[in-house]
């Protein structure tokens, strides 16, 4: 048989099992069979339920033939089996005709023996022979002659193929290379699939996929979703997992293109026919007369059957209803990949893993680019700067990294810049049309939201609030809560930290769809923000009712455009309007009056024009660097506005009535220097949450703000503010409190009484005491800076996470810490004359703590320094800073000068290690990349921490700790250890083994993970450069070259965050 008609028979085992019951069955075959399970592969073995006889079975003989792979397991007694013999025979047959692979293994048996039939094979093949001889029937006794004939044959043929020979050896070791190398090699790879013409980066995308779903439960059937916006490669990642593990099933499938098969019944039924011909591998297409009927079809075939099942590029839930609908549609071990640009459809499917697909970056961009436009590696260096802009166009999209890369292909420079002038005003439409997939699927409402959102990004520079952009749109009824959710579902919308973000290529789709409804007449568009366009329009007076949102913003140092508030006249439908640095002249009696936000940066007037806020349905109003001097009384009502912005509107004075604004809920007077009275009504802002004073001349609030009890964020840092008003304790939501560097002396008690308050900022010269805080259940955030006539530090609430004071200099007494359970970083600065923070290292107080800073506190006794260094217990990020004047305590085991120290294990004594706790006093460091190595020179490994966002101090003392289970030491007795610390000027090094404590691992908590890595029979370089290296920063009569033996294999690595 050739190798094609091999590959493309339809094998129902993977591995045959020839072997001697007695001999192996309860040890090595009974040990590969389970290995081999474990897998994912099928392999047959006979479990003893066909009865022996005389004949091998024809269950046997098609099992044989229905295998890819046969393995012999050849043993002492095998040969005496006619069963054994019989199988042999088979199998060498079906290998001649058929294809099949076979591998033999010799389990203690010499493979001579079984080649020559000497040995315990001649006793046998005696035993055989003898009953040759016995036979009285003549055509009998042939018979026989001939089958011994052709076991003899089987037997030499078998010997002579490349097998294993186990005698005496580690036989568990044999069996995971058998299945990890052998079977998988022996099994052809005709079913892989084409990933990429250039596959650059798509190992480090696929493979922490696979490491996730391959770890858990072997039985549990797993669904793992792949989602981005289109273009970004995810059919190349699903392809390429496919080609990885497709070997470990019997039946698999990759349905690529789902979305065109659409949704109707005769879409579904093809879908359907399609998946059951392809996983069962049937020339014919199974008949199906239904949907319903379709899946009790997949359920009865593949329930039981363990499958690996892709199905690539979904956009309806009702396709995947068709052929994936639950997990109990197939058997245990099956792993089920859906890719998808709509990530609501795995939240509906319930996909046990997803992965967003974000591509490539910078290096791996410039990578795929540079193939597909030089056929090379990196670019021509000629074309390397013109090679940058275009892979900064295409933001990581390895769709148009091909298509503009194949379009440069052999073209001279002066092409490349004209190419590169004419992108920058119309995009490649072939990666439009793949991005507009997304935005067609969408209805009306979303479309809107899109393009407001293109809108405010592009007006923005690619920046807008979330918060701010949702509540301007729910003014104009678009719901965009549930809206902004569907976009970002879809990958047209991010959100970063409360920021909506776009793709660049992304944005452009957008302004191409809306230019598109009127190329020649841009009056005619719904949404306008070019300068010139703009301009044309407001001079020309040739606004249209289709204008829903129109941007002009000048510099403010030039002189203000004027134009004619006529201008605006027919623009009835406008909703979004931002004039910054613009002049109007004329009536705003016949302004539009559907605006839900107004933003007019650098406002011209000093008063309010009449009939200008005569706006019923305005949200927000934006006037920063207004020329306003007072705000407006006896305006109609604005009871749809929500948020009110006069940040620096330096000449404003008063503030506006806000009798008439009962909605409104932010209120921003963010630098207005001259604002010295706020108005009375303020009290009547029932739904007020969030009030900024800071940078304000306001020096006392008027009594009606604490009756605010809807204010949930108050700033009042860098202002003029004298004093708290009472009833303090009376805004019951307030969560945020920042009076940082304020005129403040003393704060009311109710301070303390203020049930909501999560986080208080405070600090100034003019604070000399705190009141309370032990009584604010809710705090978990407290800093205190340049409190510099500041005293002590009140009683605080043990639900405190966080507390920082930095330049408190006179901080002398800290309250007890020893019930402080929750506190996970105090961070105390230049505080000379703080000796102790009572409490803490006793009692619960360090159990949860992850960073303690002293930094600058001189005077801190020793008795406190060993409670707080001893009784640390926690790993990983963070650690304790001191002083640099603080040196390595005596408890240390290893101490050397500078910053490698050497050492070896002591015994352990039945001990199991737990963590390495290091130290060192530190002369010099900059901010940048820390990294710790830590080498076994008697194991051979290397384990790495690193961190690339330390904070720059210089002349300081530092002890953490690193966990065993992230280092993967598991040190013993002899072993010898040499440990090297880079990033910083060390003048000293401790280290201290940890046996048998518990430890408590931090993960990211206030700066940047660690990274770990491990490598074996691996050795630094640097390592081989010591003159000398011995244990415990002694002489070392071995240099480590003589004992690290390298290797030519590729090293061992694995790469963890944590």
């Amino acid at each position: 048989m050739t190798s094609h008609e091999s590959s493309s028979k339809l094998w129902n085992y993977d591995v045959f099992l020839s072997f001697r019951g007695e001999d192996t069955r309860n040890g090595f075959t009974g040990h590969l069979h389970a290995a081999l399970q474990d897998r994912g592969f099928d392999a047959f073995i006979d479990e003893d339920n066909l009865k022996r006889g005389g004949e091998i079975k024809p269950e046997l003989l098609q099992a044989i033939e229905e295998s890819r792979i046969s393995v012999i397991v050849f043993s002492r007694c095998y040969a005496e089996s006619r069963w054994c013999l019989d199988e042999l025979v088979k199998i060498m047959e079906c290998r001649e005709k058929l294809g099949q692979q076979v591998l033999p293994i010799f389990y203690h048996v010499d493979p001579s023996h079984v080649r020559k039939q000497e040995g315990c094979l001649a006793r046998a093949f005696q035993k055989h022979e003898d009953g040759i001889l016995e036979e009285k029937d003549d055509k009998e006794r042939e018979a026989k002659k001939e089958r011994v004939k052709q076991w003899r044959e089987a037997l030499t043929q078998a010997a002579n193929l490349s097998g294993h020979h186990l005698n005496n050896g580690h036989e568990a070791k044999l069996i995971r290379r058998i299945v990890e190398e052998n079977i998988r090699e022996l099994r052809p790879s005709t079913d892989e699939l084409h990933v990429a013409k250039y596959p650059v980066g798509i190992d480090s995308r696929v493979q922490p996929i696979i490491s996730d779903f391959s770890s858990g439960g072997s039985g549990d059937v797993k669904m793992i979703g792949i989602w981005g916006m289109g273009g970004l490669g995810k059919t190349t990642v699903a392809k390429a997992i496919y080609n990885k593990i497709h070997q470990s099933f019997q039946f698999k499938c990759f349905l690529e293109d789902v979305c065109h098969h659409g949704t109707s019944q005769h879409g579904l039924l093809c879908l359907q026919q399609k998946f059951i011909s392809d996983i069962l591998q049937r020339a014919k297409p199974q008949i199906i007369c239904s949907v319903a009927a379709g899946i009790t079809v997949i359920r009865q075939h593949l329930q039981r059957r363990r499958v690996l099942v892709i199905i690539d590029n979904v956009d309806n839930v009702e396709q995947l209803n068709a052929i994936a609908g639950s997990r109990g549609w197939f058997g245990p071990g099956s792993i089920i990949i859906i890719t998808t640009r709509n990530e609501h459809l795995l939240n509906q499917l319930r996909v046990d893993m997803r992965y967003r697909d974000r591509g490539m970056n910078k290096e791996e961009a410039l990578e795929v680019f540079s193939w597909h436009a030089f056929d090379n590696i990196c670019p021509n260096e000629e074309y390397l700067e013109l090679s940058n802009k275009v892979v900064s166009y295409c933001g990581g999209l390895p769709l148009a990294l091909q298509v503009l890369g194949s379009s440069l292909i052999g073209r001279p420079k002066i092409e490349w810049e004209s190419y590169l002038e004419k992108l920058e005003r119309i995009p490649e439409e072939d990666i439009i049309k793949k991005l507009r997939i997304s935005f067609d699927g969408l209805d009306d409402t979303q479309k809107a939201i899109f393009l407001d959102i293109c809108f405010f990004l592009e007006i923005g520079q690619g920046y807008v609030k979330k918060d701010y952009v949702t509540k301007i749109l729910d003014g104009c009824g678009l719901s965009p809560i549930i809206g902004i959710s569907i976009l970002r579902e879809r990958c047209l919308v991010d959100v970063e930290r409360g920021a909506l973000k776009m793709h660049d290529l992304i944005r452009e789709m957008g302004k191409i769809i809306i230019s598109r409804k009127s190329p020649t007449q841009p009056e005619r568009l719904g949404r306008l923000w070019n300068p010139e366009v703009v301009t044309d329009v407001l001079t020309n007076k040739s606004g249209t009712e289709e204008i829903e949102a129109l941007s002009l913003d000048l510099p403010s140092s030039k002189k203000k455009a004027s134009f004619s508030t006529k201008a605006f006249v027919n623009m009835k439908k406008l909703r979004l309007l931002r004039l910054n640095h613009v002049e109007l002249a004329g009536s705003f009696k016949h302004f539009p009056k559907e605006l839900r936000w107004l933003c007019w940066h650098g406002f011209p007037f000093k008063y309010m024009p009449e009939h200008l806020l005569n706006q019923p349905k305005l949200v927000a109003l934006d006037l920063r660097f207004s020329k306003l001097r007072k705000g407006w009384k006896n305006s109609k009502p604005l009871e749809n506005l929500k948020i009110l912005d006069f940040s620096e509107s330096r000449r404003l004075k008063k503030s506006p009535d806000f009798s008439r604004l009962p909605n409104l809920g932010e209120l921003n007077f963010f630098g207005c220097w001259r604002l010295s009275k706020i108005h009375p009504t303020i009290g009547q802002l029932k739904r007020l949450t969030l009030v900024n004073f800071e940078f304000c001349g306001i020096r006392c609030l008027p009594g009606e703000f604490c009756k605010l009890k809807s204010i949930e964020t108050l700033r009042l840092s860098y202002g003029a503010l004298r004093e708290l008003p009472e009833g303090l304790a009376e805004m019951v939501s307030l969560r945020k409190l920042d009076a940082t560097i304020t005129a403040i002396k003393q704060f009311p008690n109710d301070l303390g009484r203020l049930i909501s308050l999560q986080e208080l900022r405070v600090g100034g010269r003019s604070c000399r005491s705190l009141p309370s805080l032990s009584g604010l259940s809710n705090l978990v955030y407290l800093r205190l800076w340049t409190c510099l006539n500041l005293r002590a530090i009140p009683d605080l609430p043990t639900n405190l996470e966080v507390l920082e004071a930095e330049f408190c200099f006179a901080l002398e007494t800290m309250p007890d810490f020893s019930q402080m359970s929750n506190i996970k970083k105090l961070y105390i600065r230049d505080s000379p004359k703080l000796t102790e923070v009572p409490g803490l290292g006793l009692g619960k107080s360090l159990n949860s703590m992850a960073v303690l800073c002293m930094h600058e506190c001189a005077n801190l006794t020793s008795e406190f320094r060993n409670n707080i260094l001893q009784g640390w217990t926690s790993c990983g990020v963070g650690g304790i800073f001191l002083n640099e004047i603080y040196d390595i305590p005596e408890w240390f085991d290893f101490v050397a000068d500078g910053n490698k120290i050497s050492f070896d294990v002591p015994q352990c004594d039945g001990r199991n290690f737990t963590r390495l706790t290091l130290c060192w006093v530190c002369s010099q460091f900059e901010f940048g990349h820390v990294t710790f190595t830590v080498v076994n020179r008697t194991k051979h490994t290397t384990s790495r921490v690193s961190s690339s966002s330390w904070v720059a101090r210089q002349n300081f003392f530092w002890q953490g700790q690193l966990s065993n289970d992230k280092l993967k030491l598991n040190l013993q007795g002899g072993d010898k250890i040499v440990i090297l610390l880079e990033g910083f000027v060390v003048k000293k090094t401790g280290v201290n083994l940890v046996w048998d404590k518990p430890l408590k691992e931090n993960k990211h908590l206030f700066w940047g993970d660690y990274y770990y890595e491990y490598e074996s029979e691996v050795v630094p370089d640097w390592l081989y450069e010591e003159s000398s290296l011995g244990p415990s920063h002694g002489a070392s009569d071995n240099h480590p070259t003589n004992q690290i033996t390298t290797t030519t294999d590729e090293p061992k690595l694995k790469r963890q965050k944590f």
